[in-house]
């Protein structure tokens, strides 16, 4: 028997109803745009309730019998979302696809990572022909500088009946975007705003040894030091030296939390933007056991449930978890193994956890509230540099904190190290206006070989229709020849592009070339697996050798990040170094300033010894790589042997080696498809 349609948002007497809830205004004219049959962006502050817009559209969808594509920027996000729809719409209606894992690719409701839906438009189109709605949650990151451009693509080239539903943190030119979408996909638009909170935030700063303070108080006391300091002589301090305000920094978290401890603050959210420091604090901040035996005979009993379901009771990372969560204290950070994760988030949600450490990217969660939210530090690491918080991410962050139906007010402090931050730094982040969205339209070379295939030398216009280029001409009445030859500048960075593939035979005068048509469809390090192919390297290695090629194109180091070398030797890579090493050559001459990645051999010892079955345990043993690191890079990896498995001739024996390849890896904590069962 078929499970019955979900309940749609309907109108009565006026009042806008979903499930047997009145919307909030701004939910209500959402609804009433996709009732119309527009597509619509909603932009509202973390924890206003945009998914509930999400939800209406889907529950169009399944009703009319039709498809819906839920997108996400991460896989942690896809991974909460699959879980959650299965609860509300029943397993048979819900599928998730995340390169990783594919489950009921052919579900109505189908989840994807953006890159996954982006893929799909120029492999498979046709896979969307039932398709009314595609659903972008955290569309803002359209501007993220490595994976941007992938939203873009997105909207710019999924099929024209297909709908938009663009859900966004406050940005302040959400308009513009909207009309954008609008311009270049040809259909209405909606522009649904909100700024107000339904529970509203108190924004503190916490002065160490002194305590909570407000913007005003901090800019006197600044004002009243630099007064003081005039026509004194600074003293000269050795780096040596240690300062009472070292002292007192450090003794900040305490107090704070002792502070919110004392006023019944918690649950608070504590942001740290780094992962040794979010362990640190958490292992620091144990002693404080914030639980009554109640609390922790319930928190404890769940913890071991999940455990046990998820069969890692034994890990150590497990049992350290445990030993925290006993009091009540918790940590969260991108290099934790995804299992250790997923039970973090899932204790967080009962609202019994009294204090979470975590990075920013817990930010990204859903249903995940606190009553406090703190902040370690307002300044991170960005890559290259320690730079200012935006107010976006601020936002994003601060907008954890306030339950509804819980708390009257959310509560944000920020431990203020007036070295580097000062009362200027704290107004913005109070009150400024959150940074714009902004193109980061650069197609890549898959990219730019579909397009070619389908229009031909015009590929080198794309960027017309691009967002960047809407961007220059939005609100200036200026001729289109006035475009600050950008435009023509963006066509010739395609056209250089086109002509390195030219020149490497991706291209000839008749259009894409065998291995040009194999390149396309394979998206990121598409460049490195067709010459790794072409060269006939994969031709003559094993399973275990492609396994240490394709994880180190994929894997990324950090700084610090160190290895034990591989047993084996590692001569035979050097034919597909020397091609790449060729492409970027002539990538630089023709003036691209963004070359392909190369190979990066840390990560081969590693790779070796999973691909030949050695246990995690030992893994890491063999140098410093943060668990989830690696768990992410074996991911990424079974997702690009996947694909070009997909990509090359079927019946190639090279597909078995690549099959060989991903059974030796896609195991134990690496199966994200266990994971996902088992939860």
């Amino acid at each position: 028997m078929a499970e019955p349609a979900p309940a749609r948002a309907e109108k009565v007497d006026g009042v806008w109803t979903f499930r047997g809830k009145r919307l909030f205004p701004f939910q209500a004219r959402a609804a009433q745009a996709i009732l119309d049959g527009k597509s619509v962006v909603v932009a509202a502050p973390t924890g206003a309730g945009k998914t509930l817009v999400a939800d209406v559209a889907i529950a169009e969808a399944l009703a009319d019998g039709r498809r819906i594509v839920y997108t996400s920027p991460i896989k942690a996000l896809s991974n909460q979302k699959y879980r959650d729809f299965r609860a509300a719409y029943g397993d048979e209606r819900v599928g998730i696809m995340t390169g990783d894992v594919t489950i009921q690719g052919e579900a109505p409701l189908l989840i994807m990572t953006t890159e996954i839906f982006r893929n799909t438009i120029f492999e498979s189109p046709e896979r969307l022909a039932a398709v009314d709605f595609v659903v972008f949650d955290e569309v803002h990151y359209l501007d993220d500088l490595e994976r941007g451009t992938v939203w873009e693509e997105s909207i710019l080239y999924a099929p024209p009946h297909v709908r938009i539903v663009a859900l966004s943190a406050t940005v302040p030119n959400v308009k513009e975007l909207a009309a954008w979408i609008e311009e270049v996909r040809g259909t209405a638009v909606e522009v649904v705003t909100e700024t107000e909170r339904p529970v509203p935030l108190v924004h503190k700063v916490w002065v160490p040894l002194k305590g909570p303070r407000g913007v005003d108080e901090v800019r006197k006391a600044e004002e009243a030091e630099a007064w003081s300091r005039r026509g004194r002589q600074p003293r000269v301090r050795s780096r040596r030296d240690r300062r009472p305000e070292d002292d007192a920094l450090l003794a900040a978290p305490r107090e704070l939390l002792a502070y919110l401890r004392d006023r019944d603050l918690l649950p608070a959210l504590y942001f740290v933007f780094s992962r040794r420091e979010c362990e640190a604090l958490a292992r620091a901040h144990a002693g404080m056991d914030l639980l009554d035996d109640a609390t922790r005979e319930r928190l404890l009993a769940l913890f071991d449930d999940l455990a046990a379901r998820y069969q890692v009771a034994d890990n150590p990372s497990v049992r350290e978890l445990r030993r925290l969560c006993s009091r009540g204290v918790l940590f969260h950070h991108a290099g934790m193994l995804p299992i250790d994760k997923e039970i973090v988030e899932r204790l967080f949600t009962t609202g019994e956890v009294r204090l979470l450490f975590a990075t920013e990217t817990f930010a990204l969660g859903v249903n995940m509230p606190a009553r406090t939210v703190c902040f370690h530090a307002l300044r991170k690491f960005d890559g290259v540099e320690v730079v200012p918080l935006s107010v976006r991410d601020y936002g994003q962050m601060a907008g954890r904190a306030g339950r509804q139906g819980l708390d009257k007010v959310g509560h944000v402090f920020a431990v203020l190290d007036a070295r580097n931050v000062g009362w200027r730094d704290l107004e913005r982040l109070h009150h400024g206006t959150a940074e714009p969205v902004r193109s980061r339209f650069n197609l890549d070379y898959a990219t730019i070989l579909n397009l070619y295939d389908r229009i031909g030398d015009r590929v080198a216009d794309a960027w017309r229709r691009s967002f960047a280029r809407f961007h220059a001409g939005w609100g200036r009445k200026k001729p289109e020849g006035s475009l600050p030859g950008a435009v023509s500048a963006a066509g010739r960075a395609i056209q250089a592009r086109l002509e390195v593939l030219e020149e490497h035979r991706y291209l000839d005068g008749r259009g894409l070339t065998r291995k040009g048509r194999m390149t396309a469809r394979i998206s990121g390090y598409e460049i490195a697996c067709a010459e790794a192919y072409e060269s006939g390297f994969l031709a003559r290695c094993d399973a275990v050798e492609v396994v240490m090629l394709f994880a180190a194109l994929v894997y990324s180091a950090r700084p610090s990040d160190e290895a034990d070398p591989p047993t084996r030797s590692t001569r035979g890579f050097q034919a597909v170094r020397e091609r790449l090493d060729r492409f970027r050559s002539d990538e630089r001459r023709a003036g691209i300033v963004d070359p392909i990645r190369g190979i990066d051999p840390l990560i081969f010892g590693i790779a070796q010894a999973w691909a030949e079955g050695e246990s995690f345990a030992v893994l890491e043993s063999t140098g410093n790589l943060a668990a989830g690191d690696l768990v992410r890079t074996f991911r990424m990896t079974i997702q690009l042997l996947r694909q070009v498995f997909h990509a090359i001739p079927r019946g190639d024996p090279v597909q078995e080696t690549l099959r060989e390849a991903v059974d030796r890896i896609d195991r134990d904590v690496v199966d994200a498809k266990r994971q996902l069962e088992l939860g």
